[in-house]
């Protein structure tokens, strides 16, 4: 790894959905706010982010949400982008807004944008600390994001404990780290409700990718797929003839964005000072026990001792 390349330091980039989903869905229902709302999600973020905090002691974070739930680009270019998906409850959404204002409390950046993505969000916040000598560990599981690795860039899945590179993109996905957004342009993403090219499979489109290396050059060279030693080439070539503009549109969806708005680069991804204020009010309104607050509290750097005493 260079000199050049880290000069900087490391940024944490993360993607705040995947782990308040993640806590909505693992944590028991027994956490109630003082209006009885559940507070399951943000307790289990608070844990997910005291660790992180602890393990890595980041200098420069910054936490991605997504607001741009049915506001996107993409749902301007393709109005069933994620169609197939239910709105969140309003139980889930409230929790939300407190898992913002708890990054808010930590003096731990926030992302987030009413027509951009977290993935675009993250995406853009790589590509320009990347210019300014950082070298990004983008804290997710989510495929998608492996697109944006570089040399000296790794991806975190925080659950399993595994961490990759661009180099050990291909083994996980069977494409490279380049590649991944042409791989699901072609295969599709039933996740986020994009078709795809019908019929095109994970293998196929990996061995197609492997021969023309993008999907610009397969669709410029369609004509030499029947010849490939591929199961289903003529079909295959058939396919992509009459679904051409469908799988550039597809592109468009599968590409995380790199020129979101981010503000100043310096004020968004340094660690701030804790708002001792904000984060008492906070601990209140969801009922944090004595152990977190105080976690939260060291975490931020706040005395935890003076935020108990009388005024």
């Amino acid at each position: 790894m260079s000199a050049s390349a880290t000069r900087a330091g490391t940024l944490y980039l993360v993607d705040a959905s995947m782990y308040v989903f993640r806590a909505w869905h693992s944590m028991p229902n027994e956490f109630h706010d003082a209006d009885g709302w559940p507070t399951n999600a943000v307790h289990g973020f608070a844990r997910f982010l005291l660790e992180l905090i602890d393990r890595e002691r980041p200098q420069h974070i910054a936490i991605a949400f997504d607001e741009a739930l049915d506001s996107c680009f993409r749902n301007e270019l393709y109005p069933a982008y994620k169609a197939n998906r239910e709105s969140a409850p309003e139980e889930l959404k409230r929790q939300f807004v407190h898992c913002k204002a708890l990054c808010v409390a930590l003096g731990l950046p926030v992302l987030s944008h009413g027509q951009y993505e977290a993935d675009d969000l993250i995406g853009s916040a790589v590509h320009a600390a990347r210019g300014n000598g950082f070298r990004s560990v983008i804290v997710s599981a989510d495929k998608d994001l492996s697109q944006l690795l570089g040399d000296h860039d790794e991806q975190w899945d925080f659950a399993r404990g595994q961490r990759w590179g661009a180099a050990g993109v291909p083994e996980r996905h069977g494409v490279q780290a380049r590649q991944i957004a042409d791989y699901l342009a072609l295969t599709g993403d039933a996740v986020d409700n994009i078709p795809g090219v019908p019929g095109i499979g994970a293998k196929t489109a990996a061995a197609l990718l492997a021969h023309f290396d993008t999907l610009d050059a397969l669709l410029a060279r369609v004509e030499e797929v029947p010849y490939l030693r591929l199961r289903g080439a003529a079909s295959a070539a058939a396919k992509l003839r009459q679904h051409r503009e469908q799988a550039l549109l597809c592109r468009q969806l599968t590409t995380i964005a790199l020129d979101a708005p981010l503000g100043d680069i310096s004020l968004h991804f340094a660690r701030g000072n804790g708002d001792g204020a904000g984060l008492g009010a906070l601990c209140e309104a969801v009922r944090f026990g004595p152990m977190t607050r105080r976690r939260l509290y060291q975490s931020a750097g706040l005395d935890f001792a003076a935020s108990q005493s009388p005024a």
